[in-house]
């Protein structure tokens, strides 16, 4: 298995509401998607950043996921070029099924502003 962190690091202009939309929007072209075990949108707006973080089975899978035209269309969409961070998992705990469970608002989480 491999992760990859995608983080888009805003200056001054993070948009949190609009950071959401996007990951709202695009959830469900990731459902069931061949090769990708999970995929976690995140938002930390003290450090106005968003990280989008995906757990591949195979190295081959995510390398053949994030391509030079992918990245540019995510630049596009974010309004920043993101960062992308190839990661080995050790160990993955699991706990849930297959469902994606949306988050339900804005203020349902206490997010680590540090």
């Amino acid at each position: 298995m491999i992760g990859v962190f995608v983080t888009f690091r805003y200056a001054y202009d993070f948009d949190e509401r609009a950071v959401r939309k996007i990951a709202e929007s695009a959830r469900v072209a990731f459902q069931g998607m061949p090769g990708l075990r999970s995929k976690a949108f995140t938002v930390n707006p003290g450090r106005r950043e968003a990280t989008n973080f995906y757990v591949w089975d195979s190295t081959d899978a995510a390398k053949a996921f994030f391509t030079d035209r992918l990245l540019e269309r995510i630049t596009g969409l974010y309004g920043v070029r993101p960062s992308i961070d190839f990661v080995r998992i050790a160990a993955l705990v699991d706990n849930r099924d297959d469902a994606a469970i949306p988050e339900t608002g804005f203020g349902a989480e206490s997010a680590v502003d540090s």
